[in-house]
């Protein structure tokens, strides 16, 4: 097998997920011991648990004003939402951008700008499905701000879904951070919100499949409205 092959099947894990990988495989073990056919499904489910946790390299972009995904996913909500109260970003509608994390998606979080994380708000909350607008609102959020070197800000909120119960942010206030520099995790099926700085039109549509760390999702400045709507 080749170098390259390699890389390719096995990737760095997130050190939250070692534990949960451990556990799986012990209980896969066990399985296998009882059925022959529980301990297949076991082990199905031990590499998806390894999968889930996978941490790999991103190729960030480097043009000066790109906004990057901090999501793997999917983009489901695009449109003027008010931030959450506990950010101080206003009271003022700004442009979202939500890319919604299934449980077959890369989990950890990138910063979309390079910025001094200037605050940290943790809220506690329900689990809907982060699939609906509502989620919003009514989720377990946390969310940082990013004040990049020109005073302008940007929110970035992590919100727990249907089946998870963790939000894990790694970064504290007065945390300095490159373009596509982790800063967090959320386990088993999620959402991140993006409130993009005031003028400043998302270049992406509803269904659009993002990267972390490398889809470009907006251009600071650039007030033109996405071209068309993904099918």
């Amino acid at each position: 097998m080749s170098v390259s092959l390699v890389g390719t099947i096995v990737k760095p894990i997130h050190p939250e997920g070692r534990k949960f990988i451990a556990i799986f495989a012990a209980v896969t073990l066990v399985l296998w011991f009882l059925w022959e056919p529980l301990g297949v499904i076991g082990t199905g489910l031990t590499v998806w648990c390894y999968y889930f946790f996978r941490d790999p390299a991103r190729m960030v972009p480097m043009e000066e004003g790109q906004i990057v995904s901090p999501a793997d996913g999917v983009v489901s909500l695009i449109g003027p939402a008010v931030p959450p109260s506990e950010l101080d970003l206003g009271a003022e509608p700004l442009m979202r951008v939500s890319v919604f994390m299934s449980v077959f998606d890369c989990h950890v979080n990138r910063a979309p700008v390079a910025g001094e994380v200037t605050a940290v708000a943790y809220r506690p909350g329900k689990f809907l499905s982060a699939e609906l607008d509502k989620a919003s609102e009514e989720n377990e959020r946390n969310g940082i701000v990013l004040t990049m070197e020109d005073g302008t800000r940007l929110g970035v909120v992590q919100i727990a879904g249907l089946v998870a119960r963790r939000i894990l942010c790694e970064v504290d206030q007065g945390a300095m951070l490159e373009r596509g520099d982790r800063f967090g995790l959320i386990r088993f099926g999620s959402r991140l919100d993006i409130y993009l700085p005031e003028g400043t039109a998302p270049r992406v549509s509803v269904g659009q499949t993002m990267i972390s760390g490398e889809s470009v999702i907006a251009r600071l400045g650039d007030a033109r409205p996405a071209i068309a709507r993904a099918e």
